[in-house]
């Protein structure tokens, strides 16, 4: 296509939704490195979190948001999230996603960390895929949108400290090419790819906060990966995730001996936040020497657990594993970053013309710690108020733009680290970025990570690699910079948590003329396009 008016990369739904705000205003393209199906919100299981019935507030989804996030969210965001939620399902509805419905209303469950009934469900654990499929519905409608498979973003165009649009491979005709516009969404999602066992999908090797990074934008909070506590370990079978509402639902963890654990770990049992649920069933295992606890689902009724819960049932029965009869083996597995690039509620970002919202993005609303089901409507939110906040961009600059290239015809640095790489950075990842970590373990993984080299070749899987690496170091120079335990950041030589030194958002960003990573300890609101920071520590 020619030069459009706005870029979105990313298909999942924020991309989408952003896409849709601003098709009235100008042609948007929409790049995604796979096809339109392959994103995380076709994985999310659990549900959609709003206050839109019963007795719920949304004051109160803001106080269990607040809690959960440890201190470390933004509340500017965190009020615009919840307050603005009802009406980003309400268009959902309207749009035609099936919520599930008991009598004829919205059927709302609960889940870990939230004190009320808020959680909304399609198809029972098929939420992000209706939701998607929705969007992806009303956006096939637009003419002024134009969906871009197979686009790979190599890099984006950067002029005088401004982006300016990408440079993008055509996976299907091997051709290189720059795409300009007046501003650049990235929606690219996680990085669960960093680790060996994730419940994100191959693609979510964190391409938006790499890029990003390249470009000289401040990244935020890296050192928040959370993982999800119960995900499917059996041999043969993927790590597949088991929807915290089966716990919310009335399922129980079991340790190795078959015994109920969480009420020694915390109050609200099997309730309590990921982070908390994560950590006590890798102390459950390591005191009893066992390779994983047990999801006991054998108390909710068999019927309505198999309506419930329709794509866990059938995926567990393919691998031999009866859940409405059996325990099922379950394993904490990386399953989303709190930070990434670091935005405002618009999804501005450091860099001019260059914006960012959902998983790549960092806003604080999540802090320290994602309470379970916020996600999606995180994507539906900012999606839209960052879609509106493009259309301000100014128009007026057209950077100058090359033909395009075969990749053959691209320049390699023959030097190019093989893509055998990845192993060795999920090794690292694993081992050291877990979640329990620890100075020396830090240390050992940021040297071992800054020994590797970078893979310049245009080729998707190469650059996937150089993506995963460049995350691997910032969630390791985060880690390291950040000496206390808070949310879903554990270090066994700082276990509490430090609000007088540590209540602050740690940022990093390259300086290309020090040829130095900066990190910077700032406030947890503050004006993006500020210079001011209350502390800053260097790691070359």
């Amino acid at each position: 296509m020619r030069n459009p008016d706005f870029i979105v990369i990313g298909a999942g739904i924020t991309g989408v939704r952003a896409a849709i705000e601003l098709a009235p205003h100008g042609q948007v393209a929409v790049l995604t490195k796979s096809k339109l199906q392959d994103t995380n919100t076709e994985f999310a299981q659990g549900g959609i979190a709003v206050a839109m019935g019963g007795d719920d507030e949304v004051g109160l989804h803001f106080d269990d948001t607040i809690r959960a996030g440890d201190g470390l969210c933004d509340e500017k965001t965190v009020w615009t999230l919840v307050e603005e939620g009802p009406a980003r399902i309400q268009e959902l509805i309207d749009w035609g996603t099936p919520f599930d419905q008991e009598g004829g209303k919205l059927a709302f469950g609960r889940e870990a960390a939230h004190t009320q009934n808020r959680i909304l469900h399609a198809g029972g654990d098929s939420t992000g895929r209706e939701i998607h499929r929705t969007l992806i519905g009303k956006v096939l409608s637009l003419e002024s949108v134009h969906l871009m498979s197979e686009s790979f973003v190599l890099d984006l165009l950067m002029e005088a400290g401004k982006c300016r649009g990408v440079t993008y491979l055509n996976e299907e005709t091997s051709r290189v090419r720059d795409l300009t516009a007046q501003a650049v969404l990235l929606a690219t999602g996680g990085l669960g790819v960093l680790y060996p066992a994730t419940t994100n999908p191959d693609i979510a090797t964190g391409d938006g906060c790499a890029l990003a990074f390249r470009a000289g934008a401040s990244l935020a909070d890296m050192e928040f990966v959370q993982f999800h506590p119960t995900v499917l370990k059996l041999p043969g079978a993927p790590p597949f995730l088991l929807s915290e509402a089966l716990r919310g639902e009335g399922g129980r963890l079991r340790n190795a001996n078959g015994e109920l654990f969480m009420s020694r770990y915390h109050p609200h049992n099997d309730l309590a936040t990921r982070d908390v649920v994560s950590r006590s069933i890798l102390a459950e295992c390591q005191r009893l020497k066992s390779d994983s606890v047990f999801l006991d689902a054998t108390g909710i009724d068999s019927e309505f657990l198999q309506q419930r819960f329709p794509r866990i049932f059938q995926t567990c029965l393919e691998f031999g594993l009866d859940i409405t009869r059996e325990y099922i083996p379950v394993y904490p597995a990386a399953h989303y970053i709190m930070g990434g690039v670091l935005s405002d509620g618009q999804g501005r970002t450091t860099r001019p013309g260059l914006f960012a919202a959902g998983e790549v993005a960092c806003n604080g609303v999540h802090g320290a710690n994602r309470l379970a089901s916020n996600s999606l409507l995180e994507g539906l939110v900012f999606g839209a108020r960052t879609g509106r906040a493009m259309v301000q961009e100014p128009s007026s600059f057209v950077p100058k733009q090359r033909d395009s290239l075969k990749i053959d015809e691209w320049p390699v640095d023959q030097t190019a680290s093989p893509s055998t790489l990845k192993e060795a950075i999920q090794a690292i990842a694993h081992e050291d970025l877990g979640a329990v970590r620890s100075k020396e373990g830090l240390e050992s993984a940021l040297a071992g990570l800054l020994e590797m080299s970078f893979s310049v070749h245009p080729k998707r899987s190469d650059q996937e690699i150089n993506n995963l690496l460049s995350n691997a170091r910032l969630v390791a120079g985060m880690a390291l910079v950040r000496q206390e335990s808070r949310g879903a950041h554990h270090r066994t030589d700082y276990p509490s948590r430090n609000d007088p030194v540590w209540r602050r958002r740690i940022t990093a960003r390259y300086d290309s003329q020090k040829a130095k990573v900066i990190y910077e300890a700032l406030p947890i609101t503050r004006d993006l396009h500020s210079q001011q920071s209350i502390d800053s520590v260097t790691i070359s």
